[in-house]
């Protein structure tokens, strides 16, 4: 018998193994998913290996619900990359479209179901002065104007402060890099747009290489501290190896790669976690041959953290190391973005903000009737 925690996994493991989930099941499923952001994704699956005539008509409904939401957001998606073409046609250098957007635009392999709440951009460094003026021209705006904000994100990160459209609310995160400027890796954010793949369908628009797609979603992933979408982003992973190692001399040229961009780590947490979590078929000679591997003890303590935190979607995944977990890799992915000097001020700055936030919050809801209170200066 398949354990509770494990079911959600088993579907995305075996997605024909749904045309024998019975109700019980299914309700356990469903609220799993639904916790993932999976929803979508598993009603693809289930289509794919035909079996969506088979699960039961209440969840066909509820799965196809999301499927249908996940559609409309990439229709949005390629509506948006419209307007930000016009926007940015006059910038001189490529811009990329990563992760949720370049699966919409370019129908890559993890794009059926995909749920994703903002656009992610990336243009060299030396462009954005050029590029920030002109999205505001088309109507977007910065939404952090806190002036500490602001001075963390444009000197020490590798992206500017999320904007979002006036009309539309679109959100706009402009990266130009993978990792920010502090980070104590350090990649080569002008190979992955020399190499980068330009879009029939949005000629203003490129993609990543593929070797660099799995590069940046393990990147991404490794180096969060927020695992809340963090099993849906190793079924990101997931869905590009498992298309892409069909293509001879794949494993090669992504462990190349990564040596080239100093990406050797994250992809060798990517490859361990993504075939131990959803049996992604990687082979053993890759993990062996990938650079920067950890050391045999600092694997098995990663192993086990890694595993716990995907295991925090829904509280029925829960693992005895979960909460631990959690905290410890919150505290590894700012260790690894900022050096200690500027991290410890941070952290207590984020502290005291969440503290205070959370007074003037308690305070709104004590007024009783709705009064606007003053909010704490953050």
């Amino acid at each position: 018998m398949i354990p509770a925690a494990a079911k959600l996994l088993h579907a995305l493991r075996e997605p024909a193994a749904m045309a024998g989930f019975g109700d019980d099941d299914w309700d356990l499923v469903v609220r799993q998913a639904a916790a993932a952001g999976l929803l979508g994704r598993l009603a693809a699956l289930a289509r794919q290996a035909g079996v969506d005539g088979a699960i039961p008509v209440p969840v066909q409904r509820h799965l196809t619900a999301h499927r249908t939401i996940a559609e409309q957001q990439q229709r949005a998606v390629r509506w948006e990359l419209v307007h930000l073409s016009k926007a940015l046609d006059e910038l001189p250098g490529p811009v990329l479209l990563l992760k949720g957007a370049a699966y919409a635009a370019a129908d890559l392999p993890p794009a059926p179901g995909r749920l994703f709440s903002d656009i992610d951009l990336m243009v060299p460094k030396d462009q954005l002065g050029a590029a920030e003026p002109a999205l505001m021209l088309g109507g977007w705006h910065a939404s952090h104007h806190d002036a500490y904000d602001q001075r963390y994100y444009r000197q020490w990160m590798h992206e500017l402060p999320p904007m979002v459209h006036i009309r539309r609310q679109t959100v706009i995160d402009l990266h130009h890099d993978l990792l920010p400027e502090t980070a104590r890796i350090r990649t080569r954010p002008d190979l992955i747009l020399a190499a980068a793949t330009p879009l029939a369908a949005f000629a203003r628009f490129s993609i990543p290489s593929r070797p660099d797609q799995v590069l940046h979603s393990a990147t991404h992933l490794f180096h969060e501290g927020e695992w809340q979408h963090g099993l849906r982003d190793l079924v990101d992973l997931d869905a590009l190896l498992r298309a892409y190692a069909a293509e001879p001399g794949f494993w090669d040229r992504l462990l190349q790669r990564a040596a080239a961009l100093n990406l050797g780590r994250p992809l060798y947490h990517a490859l361990r976690c993504a075939e131990r979590i959803l049996a992604t078929p990687v082979p053993a000679d890759v993990l062996a041959r990938c650079p920067a591997a950890p050391s045999p003890p600092v694997r098995a303590l990663m192993d086990r953290l890694f595993t716990a935190a995907f295991a925090t979607a829904h509280h029925s995944m829960r693992l005895p190391l979960s909460a631990p977990a959690e905290f410890v890799l919150y505290v590894r992915s700012h260790w690894l973005r900022m050096p200690p000097h500027l991290l410890l001020p941070h952290l207590l700055r984020k502290s005291w903000k969440r503290r205070t936030e959370g007074w003037f919050e308690r305070g709104r809801k004590s007024s009783g009737d709705g009064a606007p209170i003053m909010r704490p200066d953050r």
